[in-house]
């Protein structure tokens, strides 16, 4: 696995002096079907092994709601990692929580660390190849909320420019 730092012109939040209750060190949001068994659960581990207290969603109580817990785990987190993959824009579950870290980021100045994972930055931030495919099927199935997309846009391409990681998954020769 090869890592590449991206940049771009857009700065990241700064500190404040605005505090909240945290519960979580950080909260990471990533498309299940991508990265649970696989990347995401070993950065999951590791955050852990090293006293970083990690929301996953693996932490979410049989029968809990899945939305409600979620958001609160966002905004109880300090910090918020976004592992971007292929199918990431695919799932409104994923979008909704990007949005909510989004609001975050505005409003309670949580850090926010995007990692590409199998993705440019650029297919994220414009919704195209394999994300914009991913992203045009969810599109059709919300196409009577036209308000709902453009949040999902523009949060993808908000998130997409911020500095953050870029991890190529490369097979072994």
């Amino acid at each position: 696995m090869a890592f590449q730092e991206t940049h771009s012109s857009s700065s990241s939040s700064s500190s404040s002096s605005f505090t909240h209750p945290s519960t979580f060190d950080v909260f990471l949001s990533f498309r299940g079907e991508d990265t649970r068994n696989n990347f995401t659960a070993h950065l999951c581990a590791a955050l852990r092994r090293n006293g970083i207290n990690t929301f996953m969603d693996d932490k979410l109580r049989s029968g809990e709601k899945i939305s409600p817990a979620l958001l609160k785990a966002i905004e109880q987190s300090k910090i918020s990692i976004i592992v971007f993959s292929k199918n990431y824009a695919s799932s409104h579950w994923c979008l909704d929580e990007l949005m909510k870290i989004l609001e975050c980021r505005e409003i309670r100045k949580q850090q926010v660390l995007p990692l590409f994972y199998d993705v440019d930055p650029k297919q994220v931030r414009n919704q195209i190849e394999s994300v914009g495919e991913a992203f045009a099927k969810l599109e059709e199935r919300f196409k009577d909320d036209e308000m709902k997309v453009n949040g999902w846009k523009t949060a993808l391409s908000d998130m997409a420019n911020l500095s953050g990681m870029h991890l190529a998954n490369r097979k072994s020769l």
